[in-house]
């Protein structure tokens, strides 16, 4: 059963839903809710109680005095944190009844978590356009630019899930890494493999964990198809630099799967700090943006069955003006 909230959205966020448990050693709902979140912010979470702002199924309020048991869900909103501005702006590609694409720069999260909220996609979005059912059909991220797909409403968003998940999306990205040592554009290869290639690992995300987890030993998990675009020297922030211009096709859907494989092959993405060696954490430095780009996304439309491909108009800053071997 799809459990709605009764609380609508606010400021184009959610309102955040918590399972209770229905015994235990606290008398009433604020005491667990207090034991558990109570030392973030014990004094807001009391408001929220005396104030009518915490709700259970059905809208029913759940007040200070409520007895653990009494809900099995509630929802409430978090306090927003403070944030520092992403000064860089998404693209509307296409708006129709259905559907949104738009054209996501590098450093804005796909949807709210930690200290992006407000300045996530999603939020931007639905307040932007006033859509507060706006949903994303799929995630880049926060590193990766691109090509991003919503549903704006829920009558036919099961119809473009159903598309995702029976693999009925084509996507293509573009990567630039710096020049392998030894490369030789008349017989390109990566880690002595022929170009094109389709490398193939197990990857795994492990909660708690930045960088996700290969295991060799793993039937895998995760495909993708390499080609090369061309080479040359790099005209953007690391001017001088000889570069590899790939494209991707990724056959499955893994967390940080296109960076993990051409870190694996040699051809680490520029300006990745996970892969293939993960560096400490630093705030974001603009002129290095990740430089990986969500090309392009096919499909044939669910509703109308026509053929649909939206493409970025973004490009990637440390690509060569010139390509050899494209």
């Amino acid at each position: 059963m799809v459990l709605r909230s009764p609380l609508p959205v606010r400021n184009g966020v959610n309102a955040t839903r918590l399972h209770l448990p229905l015994s235990g050693e606290w008398p009433t709902i604020q005491d667990y809710v207090l034991a558990r979140f109570g030392h973030v912010d014990a004094a807001g979470l009391a408001r929220r109680f005396a104030t009518g702002e915490v709700r259970g199924i059905g809208g029913l309020e759940i007040n200070a005095a409520t007895p653990l048991g009494a809900h099995e869900f509630l929802w409430y909103y978090r306090d927003a944190p403070v944030e520092t501005p992403v000064p860089f702006h998404e693209t509307l590609l296409h708006l129709d009844n259905d559907l949104l694409v738009v054209d996501k720069p590098h450093f804005l999260p796909t949807t709210p978590g930690g200290r992006y909220v407000q300045q996530s996609a999603l939020v931007r979005l639905r307040n932007r356009l006033g859509l507060p059912q706006l949903t994303p059909m799929h995630r880049l991220d926060r590193a990766t630019a691109g090509v991003l797909l919503f549903s704006v409403r829920e009558e036919t968003r099961g119809a473009y899930q159903l598309l995702f998940e029976k693999r009925g999306i084509t996507k293509e990205y573009e990567a630039v890494s710096a020049l392998p040592e030894g490369w030789d554009n008349a017989r390109p290869a990566l880690a002595g493999v022929p170009l094109p290639l389709t490398y193939r690992n197990h990857i795994d995300k492990v909660k708690g964990q930045l960088a996700v987890v290969v295991s060799d030993h793993l039937e895998p998990n995760a495909e993708t198809a390499i080609s090369v675009l061309g080479t040359g020297i790099s005209a953007g922030h690391q001017a001088g630099l000889p570069v590899l211009h790939t494209r991707l096709r990724p056959r499955s859907g893994r967390t940080h799967q296109l960076r993990v494989h051409l870190g694996a092959l040699g051809a680490g993405i520029l300006n990745d700090p996970f892969y293939p060696e993960l560096l400490d954490e630093a705030p974001d430095d603009h002129a290095r943006p990740l430089q990986l780009l969500a090309r392009s996304i096919a499909f044939t439309d669910p509703l109308s069955g026509a053929r649909r491909t939206f493409r970025s108009v973004r490009t990637l800053s440390e690509a060569p003006s010139q390509e050899v071997g494209a």
